[in-house]
Protein backbone atom coordinates (compact mmCIF):
# COMPACT_ATOMS: atom_id res chain seq x y z
CA UNK A 1 0.00 0.00 0.00
CA UNK A 2 2.91 2.35 0.82
CA UNK A 3 4.31 2.04 -2.71
CA UNK A 4 0.94 2.75 -4.28
CA UNK A 5 0.40 5.70 -1.94
CA UNK A 6 3.82 7.18 -2.68
CA UNK A 7 3.34 6.74 -6.42
CA UNK A 8 -0.12 8.29 -6.30
CA UNK A 9 1.03 11.19 -4.12
CA UNK A 10 4.13 11.93 -6.21
CA UNK A 11 2.04 11.89 -9.39
CA UNK A 12 -0.58 14.20 -7.88
CA UNK A 13 2.00 16.53 -6.31
CA UNK A 14 3.97 16.69 -9.57
CA UNK A 15 0.90 17.62 -11.57
CA UNK A 16 -0.07 20.26 -9.02
CA UNK A 17 3.43 21.78 -8.96
CA UNK A 18 3.67 21.86 -12.75
CA UNK A 19 0.23 23.47 -12.93
CA UNK A 20 1.15 26.09 -10.32
CA UNK A 21 4.48 26.87 -11.99
CA UNK A 22 2.86 27.28 -15.40
CA UNK A 23 -0.01 29.37 -14.03
CA UNK A 24 2.34 31.41 -11.86
CA UNK A 25 4.67 32.08 -14.76
CA UNK A 26 1.86 33.12 -17.06
CA UNK A 27 0.22 35.29 -14.39
CA UNK A 28 3.50 36.95 -13.43
CA UNK A 29 4.37 37.74 -17.04
CA UNK A 30 0.93 39.09 -17.82
CA UNK A 31 0.70 41.13 -14.61
CA UNK A 32 4.18 42.56 -15.19
CA UNK A 33 3.30 43.63 -18.70
CA UNK A 34 -0.01 45.08 -17.58
CA UNK A 35 1.52 47.05 -14.70
CA UNK A 36 4.33 48.33 -16.90
CA UNK A 37 1.90 49.49 -19.56
CA UNK A 38 -0.44 50.99 -16.99
CA UNK A 39 2.36 52.79 -15.18
CA UNK A 40 3.89 54.00 -18.43
CA UNK A 41 0.52 55.27 -19.62
CA UNK A 42 -0.05 57.14 -16.34
CA UNK A 43 3.40 58.71 -16.32
CA UNK A 44 3.02 59.64 -19.99
CA UNK A 45 -0.26 61.43 -19.27
CA UNK A 46 1.21 63.23 -16.25
CA UNK A 47 4.32 64.35 -18.16
CA UNK A 48 2.22 65.60 -21.07
CA UNK A 49 0.04 67.55 -18.64
CA UNK A 50 3.06 69.13 -16.94
CA UNK A 51 4.61 69.90 -20.32
CA UNK A 52 1.50 71.59 -21.72
CA UNK A 53 0.97 73.53 -18.49
CA UNK A 54 4.60 74.73 -18.38
CA UNK A 55 4.41 75.74 -22.03
CA UNK A 56 1.34 77.81 -21.23
CA UNK A 57 3.06 79.40 -18.21
CA UNK A 58 6.20 80.28 -20.14
CA UNK A 59 4.20 81.59 -23.07
CA UNK A 60 2.30 83.81 -20.63
CA UNK A 61 5.56 85.39 -19.47
CA UNK A 62 5.94 83.77 -16.04
CA UNK A 63 9.34 82.62 -14.84
CA UNK A 64 9.93 78.88 -14.48
CA UNK A 65 11.23 79.29 -10.92
CA UNK A 66 8.29 81.24 -9.49
CA UNK A 67 7.09 79.85 -6.17
CA UNK A 68 3.52 79.55 -7.43
CA UNK A 69 4.70 77.25 -10.22
CA UNK A 70 6.67 75.07 -7.78
CA UNK A 71 3.67 74.76 -5.49
CA UNK A 72 1.41 73.83 -8.38
CA UNK A 73 3.86 71.15 -9.55
CA UNK A 74 4.11 69.87 -5.94
CA UNK A 75 0.34 69.39 -5.94
CA UNK A 76 0.56 67.50 -9.21
CA UNK A 77 3.33 65.25 -7.80
CA UNK A 78 1.31 64.57 -4.67
CA UNK A 79 -1.78 63.62 -6.65
CA UNK A 80 0.19 61.45 -9.11
CA UNK A 81 2.28 59.88 -6.30
CA UNK A 82 5.38 60.63 -8.33
CA UNK A 83 8.36 62.98 -8.56
CA UNK A 84 8.04 65.91 -10.98
CA UNK A 85 10.89 67.94 -12.39
CA UNK A 86 11.36 70.61 -15.03
CA UNK A 87 14.68 70.97 -16.86
CA UNK A 88 16.23 73.29 -19.34
CA UNK A 89 16.91 72.30 -22.90
CA UNK A 90 20.30 70.87 -21.95
CA UNK A 91 18.88 68.82 -19.06
CA UNK A 92 19.69 71.10 -16.10
CA UNK A 93 17.03 70.66 -13.40
CA UNK A 94 15.17 73.92 -12.62
CA UNK A 95 12.34 72.54 -10.48
CA UNK A 96 12.19 69.29 -8.52
CA UNK A 97 9.36 68.14 -6.25
CA UNK A 98 8.06 64.87 -4.77
CA UNK A 99 4.93 66.46 -3.37
CA UNK A 100 6.67 69.07 -1.30
CA UNK A 101 8.45 72.17 -2.53
CA UNK A 102 12.18 71.42 -2.18
CA UNK A 103 15.49 72.16 -3.86
CA UNK A 104 16.86 68.58 -4.00
CA UNK A 105 18.56 67.74 -7.35
CA UNK A 106 18.05 71.35 -8.53
CA UNK A 107 21.04 72.34 -10.63
CA UNK A 108 21.99 68.81 -11.51
CA UNK A 109 21.85 67.54 -15.08
CA UNK A 110 19.91 64.50 -16.23
CA UNK A 111 21.36 61.96 -18.67
CA UNK A 112 21.76 63.52 -22.08
CA UNK A 113 21.17 60.18 -23.85
CA UNK A 114 17.63 60.08 -22.47
CA UNK A 115 16.88 63.60 -23.75
CA UNK A 116 18.35 62.68 -27.10
CA UNK A 117 15.63 60.09 -27.56
CA UNK A 118 12.91 62.73 -27.17
CA UNK A 119 11.72 64.63 -30.22
CA UNK A 120 9.71 67.84 -30.23
CA UNK A 121 6.41 65.91 -30.28
CA UNK A 122 7.45 62.61 -28.67
CA UNK A 123 7.39 61.23 -25.13
CA UNK A 124 10.06 58.91 -23.76
CA UNK A 125 8.99 56.17 -21.30
CA UNK A 126 11.19 53.54 -19.71
CA UNK A 127 13.29 52.64 -16.70
CA UNK A 128 16.47 54.60 -16.07
CA UNK A 129 18.43 56.38 -13.33
CA UNK A 130 18.42 59.67 -15.31
CA UNK A 131 21.99 59.98 -14.07
CA UNK A 132 20.86 61.28 -10.67
CA UNK A 133 19.19 58.32 -8.95
CA UNK A 134 20.96 55.34 -7.42
CA UNK A 135 18.47 52.83 -8.81
CA UNK A 136 16.40 52.66 -11.94
CA UNK A 137 12.96 54.28 -11.84
CA UNK A 138 9.98 54.46 -14.15
CA UNK A 139 10.42 57.64 -16.17
CA UNK A 140 8.32 59.65 -18.63
CA UNK A 141 9.99 62.61 -20.41
CA UNK A 142 7.94 65.08 -22.47
CA UNK A 143 9.45 68.15 -24.24
CA UNK A 144 8.25 71.67 -23.36
CA UNK A 145 8.03 73.36 -26.73
CA UNK A 146 6.73 76.64 -28.14
CA UNK A 147 5.81 77.39 -31.70
CA UNK A 148 8.15 79.91 -33.29
CA UNK A 149 7.13 80.65 -36.84
CA UNK A 150 6.72 77.38 -38.67
CA UNK A 151 8.81 75.31 -36.27
CA UNK A 152 8.70 74.26 -32.62
CA UNK A 153 11.40 75.32 -30.21
CA UNK A 154 12.20 73.03 -27.23
CA UNK A 155 12.59 75.17 -24.10
CA UNK A 156 12.99 72.32 -21.69
CA UNK A 157 11.62 69.01 -20.51
CA UNK A 158 8.88 67.86 -18.13
CA UNK A 159 9.95 64.68 -16.33
CA UNK A 160 7.74 62.49 -14.13
CA UNK A 161 9.32 59.55 -12.25
CA UNK A 162 8.21 56.95 -9.74
CA UNK A 163 9.91 54.12 -7.87
CA UNK A 164 9.52 50.44 -8.86
CA UNK A 165 9.33 49.29 -5.25
CA UNK A 166 5.52 49.10 -5.36
CA UNK A 167 5.62 46.61 -8.22
CA UNK A 168 8.33 44.61 -6.43
CA UNK A 169 6.19 44.47 -3.32
CA UNK A 170 3.23 43.31 -5.40
CA UNK A 171 5.29 40.51 -6.89
CA UNK A 172 6.51 39.54 -3.44
CA UNK A 173 2.94 39.38 -2.16
CA UNK A 174 1.98 37.24 -5.13
CA UNK A 175 4.85 34.82 -4.48
CA UNK A 176 3.85 34.53 -0.83
CA UNK A 177 0.24 33.82 -1.78
CA UNK A 178 1.40 31.34 -4.42
CA UNK A 179 3.61 29.45 -1.94
CA UNK A 180 0.84 29.41 0.68
CA UNK A 181 -1.74 28.06 -1.78
CA UNK A 182 0.73 25.51 -3.18
CA UNK A 183 1.61 24.18 0.28
CA UNK A 184 -2.08 24.03 1.26
CA UNK A 185 -3.02 22.17 -1.92
CA UNK A 186 -0.10 19.74 -1.50
CA UNK A 187 -1.13 18.97 2.08
CA UNK A 188 -4.71 18.37 0.96
CA UNK A 189 -3.45 16.23 -1.93
CA UNK A 190 -1.34 14.18 0.49
CA UNK A 191 -4.34 13.59 2.78
CA UNK A 192 -6.71 12.79 -0.09
CA UNK A 193 -4.12 10.51 -1.73
CA UNK A 194 -3.68 8.65 1.54
CA UNK A 195 -7.37 7.92 1.99
CA UNK A 196 -7.83 7.26 -1.73
CA UNK A 197 -4.93 4.78 -1.70
CA UNK A 198 -6.39 3.00 1.32
CA UNK A 199 -9.74 2.71 -0.44
CA UNK A 200 -8.12 1.46 -3.64
CA UNK A 201 -5.72 -1.02 -2.04
CA UNK A 202 -8.11 -2.60 0.47
CA UNK A 203 -9.74 -4.90 -2.15
CA UNK A 204 -6.30 -5.58 -3.64
CA UNK A 205 -4.90 -6.61 -0.27
CA UNK A 206 -7.94 -8.80 0.31
CA UNK A 207 -7.43 -10.38 -3.12
CA UNK A 208 -3.75 -11.03 -2.35
CA UNK A 209 -4.73 -12.67 0.93
CA UNK A 210 -7.45 -14.68 -0.83
CA UNK A 211 -4.93 -15.91 -3.43
CA UNK A 212 -2.61 -17.08 -0.67
CA UNK A 213 -5.49 -18.87 1.04
CA UNK A 214 -6.53 -20.40 -2.28
CA UNK A 215 -3.01 -21.76 -2.58
CA UNK A 216 -3.54 -23.43 0.79
CA UNK A 217 -6.74 -25.10 -0.38
CA UNK A 218 -9.37 -22.74 1.05
CA UNK A 219 -11.66 -22.51 -1.97
CA UNK A 220 -14.54 -20.82 -0.15
CA UNK A 221 -12.71 -17.47 0.20
CA UNK A 222 -14.32 -14.46 -1.49
CA UNK A 223 -13.48 -10.74 -1.75
CA UNK A 224 -15.80 -7.94 -0.61
CA UNK A 225 -16.14 -5.22 -3.24
CA UNK A 226 -17.29 -2.72 -0.54
CA UNK A 227 -20.11 -1.57 -2.79
CA UNK A 228 -17.72 0.02 -5.30
CA UNK A 229 -18.87 0.46 -8.90
CA UNK A 230 -15.51 1.44 -10.40
CA UNK A 231 -12.73 -0.65 -11.96
CA UNK A 232 -11.53 -1.94 -8.56
CA UNK A 233 -15.07 -3.09 -7.77
CA UNK A 234 -15.27 -4.81 -11.16
CA UNK A 235 -11.92 -6.48 -10.44
CA UNK A 236 -13.26 -7.76 -7.11
CA UNK A 237 -16.38 -9.13 -8.84
CA UNK A 238 -14.22 -10.73 -11.56
CA UNK A 239 -12.02 -12.27 -8.87
CA UNK A 240 -15.06 -13.72 -7.09
CA UNK A 241 -16.31 -15.11 -10.39
CA UNK A 242 -12.91 -16.70 -10.99
CA UNK A 243 -12.96 -18.08 -7.43
CA UNK A 244 -16.39 -19.63 -8.07
CA UNK A 245 -15.05 -21.24 -11.25
CA UNK A 246 -11.98 -22.57 -9.46
CA UNK A 247 -14.08 -23.92 -6.62
CA UNK A 248 -16.40 -25.60 -9.13
CA UNK A 249 -13.39 -27.02 -10.99
CA UNK A 250 -12.00 -28.38 -7.76
CA UNK A 251 -15.36 -29.97 -6.94
CA UNK A 252 -15.47 -31.47 -10.44
CA UNK A 253 -11.92 -32.76 -10.03
CA UNK A 254 -12.75 -34.43 -6.74
CA UNK A 255 -15.89 -35.93 -8.24
CA UNK A 256 -13.88 -37.13 -11.23
CA UNK A 257 -11.30 -38.82 -9.02
CA UNK A 258 -14.05 -40.41 -6.94
CA UNK A 259 -15.97 -41.56 -10.04
CA UNK A 260 -13.02 -43.02 -11.87
CA UNK A 261 -11.86 -44.73 -8.67
CA UNK A 262 -15.28 -46.30 -8.35
CA UNK A 263 -15.39 -47.31 -12.03
CA UNK A 264 -11.96 -48.93 -11.78
CA UNK A 265 -12.54 -50.53 -8.41
CA UNK A 266 -15.59 -52.62 -9.36
CA UNK A 267 -14.15 -54.54 -12.38
CA UNK A 268 -10.72 -54.86 -10.78
CA UNK A 269 -12.27 -56.36 -7.62
CA UNK A 270 -14.25 -58.82 -9.76
CA UNK A 271 -11.21 -59.78 -11.84
CA UNK A 272 -9.00 -60.18 -8.78
CA UNK A 273 -11.59 -62.22 -6.85
CA UNK A 274 -12.42 -64.63 -9.65
CA UNK A 275 -8.76 -65.04 -10.65
CA UNK A 276 -7.69 -65.80 -7.09
CA UNK A 277 -10.64 -68.22 -6.73
CA UNK A 278 -9.52 -70.17 -9.80
CA UNK A 279 -5.88 -70.22 -8.71
CA UNK A 280 -6.49 -71.37 -5.13
CA UNK A 281 -9.15 -73.95 -6.10
CA UNK A 282 -12.07 -72.15 -4.46
CA UNK A 283 -13.81 -72.22 -7.82
CA UNK A 284 -14.11 -75.78 -9.18
CA UNK A 285 -12.30 -76.42 -12.48
CA UNK A 286 -15.55 -77.23 -14.26
CA UNK A 287 -16.87 -73.72 -13.45
CA UNK A 288 -13.63 -71.94 -14.36
CA UNK A 289 -14.65 -71.17 -18.00
CA UNK A 290 -17.84 -69.44 -16.78
CA UNK A 291 -15.93 -67.21 -14.40
CA UNK A 292 -13.20 -66.59 -16.95
CA UNK A 293 -15.89 -65.22 -19.27
CA UNK A 294 -16.86 -62.80 -16.49
CA UNK A 295 -13.20 -61.83 -16.09
CA UNK A 296 -12.95 -61.30 -19.85
CA UNK A 297 -16.06 -59.09 -19.82
CA UNK A 298 -14.72 -56.96 -16.98
CA UNK A 299 -11.35 -56.68 -18.73
CA UNK A 300 -13.07 -55.40 -21.86
CA UNK A 301 -15.00 -52.95 -19.69
CA UNK A 302 -11.70 -51.65 -18.29
CA UNK A 303 -10.34 -51.37 -21.83
CA UNK A 304 -13.37 -49.34 -22.89
CA UNK A 305 -12.96 -47.05 -19.89
CA UNK A 306 -9.28 -46.46 -20.62
CA UNK A 307 -10.03 -45.86 -24.31
CA UNK A 308 -12.75 -43.35 -23.44
CA UNK A 309 -10.42 -41.56 -21.02
CA UNK A 310 -7.76 -41.32 -23.72
CA UNK A 311 -10.35 -39.95 -26.15
CA UNK A 312 -11.39 -37.31 -23.61
CA UNK A 313 -7.78 -36.34 -22.93
CA UNK A 314 -7.17 -35.96 -26.66
CA UNK A 315 -10.33 -33.91 -27.14
CA UNK A 316 -9.55 -31.58 -24.23
CA UNK A 317 -6.06 -30.98 -25.60
CA UNK A 318 -7.44 -30.13 -29.06
CA UNK A 319 -8.03 -26.51 -30.01
CA UNK A 320 -11.27 -25.33 -31.58
CA UNK A 321 -11.76 -26.90 -35.01
CA UNK A 322 -14.47 -24.61 -36.37
CA UNK A 323 -13.97 -24.25 -40.13
CA UNK A 324 -11.40 -27.06 -40.25
CA UNK A 325 -12.93 -28.91 -43.20
CA UNK A 326 -16.02 -28.82 -45.40
CA UNK A 327 -17.96 -32.10 -45.65
CA UNK A 328 -21.43 -33.51 -46.37
CA UNK A 329 -23.30 -33.96 -43.09
CA UNK A 330 -25.90 -36.25 -44.68
CA UNK A 331 -23.23 -38.68 -45.91
CA UNK A 332 -21.57 -38.78 -42.48
CA UNK A 333 -24.86 -39.57 -40.72
CA UNK A 334 -25.71 -42.30 -43.25
CA UNK A 335 -22.33 -43.97 -42.74
CA UNK A 336 -22.90 -43.78 -38.99
CA UNK A 337 -26.25 -45.56 -39.38
CA UNK A 338 -24.67 -48.35 -41.45
CA UNK A 339 -22.11 -48.98 -38.72
CA UNK A 340 -24.91 -49.41 -36.17
CA UNK A 341 -27.18 -51.54 -38.36
CA UNK A 342 -26.39 -54.68 -36.39
CA UNK A 343 -27.38 -53.14 -33.07
CA UNK A 344 -30.56 -51.62 -34.52
CA UNK A 345 -31.63 -54.95 -36.01
CA UNK A 346 -30.65 -56.82 -32.85
CA UNK A 347 -33.13 -54.85 -30.74
CA UNK A 348 -35.86 -54.99 -33.39
CA UNK A 349 -35.95 -51.22 -33.84
CA UNK A 350 -37.25 -49.31 -36.85
CA UNK A 351 -35.61 -46.17 -38.24
CA UNK A 352 -37.41 -43.04 -39.44
CA UNK A 353 -34.76 -41.17 -41.42
CA UNK A 354 -35.57 -37.70 -42.70
CA UNK A 355 -32.43 -36.51 -44.46
CA UNK A 356 -32.41 -34.09 -47.45
CA UNK A 357 -31.64 -35.67 -50.82
CA UNK A 358 -29.16 -32.94 -51.68
CA UNK A 359 -25.89 -32.58 -49.82
CA UNK A 360 -25.78 -30.46 -46.65
CA UNK A 361 -22.25 -29.07 -46.54
CA UNK A 362 -20.97 -28.00 -43.11
CA UNK A 363 -17.68 -26.94 -41.49
CA UNK A 364 -15.98 -29.25 -38.99
CA UNK A 365 -14.02 -32.43 -38.51
CA UNK A 366 -15.85 -35.39 -40.12
CA UNK A 367 -14.44 -38.09 -37.84
CA UNK A 368 -15.33 -36.11 -34.70
CA UNK A 369 -18.89 -35.45 -35.90
CA UNK A 370 -19.21 -39.14 -36.81
CA UNK A 371 -18.29 -39.88 -33.19
CA UNK A 372 -20.99 -37.43 -32.02
CA UNK A 373 -23.67 -39.10 -34.16
CA UNK A 374 -22.48 -42.61 -33.19
CA UNK A 375 -22.60 -41.88 -29.44
CA UNK A 376 -26.03 -40.25 -29.63
CA UNK A 377 -27.49 -43.02 -31.82
CA UNK A 378 -25.89 -45.76 -29.67
CA UNK A 379 -27.41 -44.10 -26.62
CA UNK A 380 -30.84 -44.03 -28.31
CA UNK A 381 -30.58 -47.71 -29.36
CA UNK A 382 -29.60 -48.71 -25.84
CA UNK A 383 -32.53 -47.04 -24.10
CA UNK A 384 -35.31 -47.23 -26.72
CA UNK A 385 -38.19 -49.62 -26.10
CA UNK A 386 -37.86 -52.84 -28.19
CA UNK A 387 -39.62 -52.66 -31.55
CA UNK A 388 -40.03 -48.87 -31.20
CA UNK A 389 -38.99 -46.24 -33.76
CA UNK A 390 -35.87 -44.06 -33.66
CA UNK A 391 -36.04 -40.89 -35.73
CA UNK A 392 -33.03 -39.20 -37.34
CA UNK A 393 -33.58 -35.88 -39.11
CA UNK A 394 -31.49 -33.08 -40.58
CA UNK A 395 -32.97 -29.65 -41.26
CA UNK A 396 -31.33 -26.34 -42.20
CA UNK A 397 -32.26 -22.88 -40.99
CA UNK A 398 -30.37 -19.63 -41.57
CA UNK A 399 -26.65 -20.57 -41.36
CA UNK A 400 -27.09 -23.71 -39.24
CA UNK A 401 -27.89 -27.39 -39.79
CA UNK A 402 -29.87 -29.09 -37.01
CA UNK A 403 -29.39 -32.84 -36.45
CA UNK A 404 -32.07 -34.48 -34.29
CA UNK A 405 -32.01 -38.02 -32.85
CA UNK A 406 -35.20 -39.04 -31.06
CA UNK A 407 -36.10 -42.30 -29.29
CA UNK A 408 -39.07 -43.62 -27.36
CA UNK A 409 -38.06 -44.97 -23.95
CA UNK A 410 -38.08 -44.19 -20.22
CA UNK A 411 -38.35 -40.45 -19.50
CA UNK A 412 -35.28 -38.81 -18.02
CA UNK A 413 -36.21 -36.89 -14.82
CA UNK A 414 -35.73 -33.10 -15.06
CA UNK A 415 -33.13 -33.08 -12.27
CA UNK A 416 -30.97 -35.45 -14.32
CA UNK A 417 -31.22 -33.55 -17.61
CA UNK A 418 -28.78 -30.86 -16.38
CA UNK A 419 -26.29 -33.58 -15.36
CA UNK A 420 -26.57 -35.82 -18.39
CA UNK A 421 -23.43 -34.44 -20.09
CA UNK A 422 -21.25 -34.73 -16.97
CA UNK A 423 -18.42 -37.26 -16.78
CA UNK A 424 -19.40 -40.67 -15.42
CA UNK A 425 -23.05 -39.71 -15.11
CA UNK A 426 -25.35 -42.67 -15.80
CA UNK A 427 -29.08 -42.43 -15.42
CA UNK A 428 -29.35 -45.98 -14.17
CA UNK A 429 -32.30 -45.15 -11.95
CA UNK A 430 -34.53 -44.42 -14.90
CA UNK A 431 -32.73 -46.43 -17.62
CA UNK A 432 -31.55 -49.55 -15.85
CA UNK A 433 -30.86 -51.31 -19.15
CA UNK A 434 -27.45 -49.57 -19.22
CA UNK A 435 -25.16 -51.99 -17.42
CA UNK A 436 -22.00 -51.82 -19.54
CA UNK A 437 -21.63 -48.07 -20.12
CA UNK A 438 -19.03 -45.98 -18.33
CA UNK A 439 -20.90 -42.67 -18.42
CA UNK A 440 -18.53 -40.89 -20.83
CA UNK A 441 -20.33 -41.07 -24.18
CA UNK A 442 -22.42 -37.92 -23.79
CA UNK A 443 -19.54 -36.09 -22.14
CA UNK A 444 -17.45 -36.81 -25.25
CA UNK A 445 -20.31 -35.53 -27.42
CA UNK A 446 -20.45 -32.28 -25.47
CA UNK A 447 -16.68 -31.84 -25.59
CA UNK A 448 -16.50 -32.35 -29.36
CA UNK A 449 -19.32 -29.89 -30.02
CA UNK A 450 -17.75 -27.32 -27.67
CA UNK A 451 -14.52 -27.62 -29.67
CA UNK A 452 -16.58 -26.89 -32.78
CA UNK A 453 -18.32 -23.97 -31.00
CA UNK A 454 -21.63 -25.72 -31.58
CA UNK A 455 -24.52 -26.42 -29.21
CA UNK A 456 -26.53 -29.46 -28.15
CA UNK A 457 -29.90 -29.58 -26.38
CA UNK A 458 -31.90 -32.42 -24.85
CA UNK A 459 -35.57 -32.79 -23.90
CA UNK A 460 -37.35 -35.76 -22.33
CA UNK A 461 -41.14 -35.76 -21.94
CA UNK A 462 -43.85 -38.41 -22.15
CA UNK A 463 -41.30 -41.21 -22.78
CA UNK A 464 -39.82 -39.32 -25.77
CA UNK A 465 -36.19 -38.19 -25.50
CA UNK A 466 -34.76 -35.85 -28.15
CA UNK A 467 -31.17 -34.77 -28.71
CA UNK A 468 -30.50 -31.91 -31.18
CA UNK A 469 -27.09 -30.50 -32.09
CA UNK A 470 -26.06 -27.78 -34.57
CA UNK A 471 -23.45 -27.51 -37.30
CA UNK A 472 -22.40 -24.40 -39.21
CA UNK A 473 -23.31 -24.47 -42.89
CA UNK A 474 -20.54 -24.02 -45.44
CA UNK A 475 -21.62 -21.24 -47.75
Amino acid sequence: MNKLYKRSFLLTAGMILISFVLLGGVFTTMSYRYLMQERASTLRSDSEYVSSWMAYVLESGYGATDDSISRTLASVAQIADADVMVTTGDGTILIYTDGEVQQQYVGETVTVSVLADVGSDEVYTGRTTLGIYEEKRFVAVCPISLSVGTSDSILGYAIVTTQSAALTELWGDFINIFVLIAVTVLVLAMILSYFSSIQQTRPLEEMADAVRRFGQGEFDVRVDDHGRKDEVGELALAFNSMADSLALSETKRQEFVANISHELKTPMTTISGFTDGILDGTIPPEKAPEYLRVVSSETKRLARLVRKMLDISKLQATENVTGHEKFDLCEVMCQMLLSLEGKITGRGLDMDVQIPEQAVMVWGEPDAITQVGYNLMDNAIKFAYPKSVIRLSIVTKDDKAYVTIQDRGPTIPPEELKLIFDRFHKSDKSRSIDKDGVGLGLYIVKTILNNHKETITVTSENEVTTFTFTMTLAG
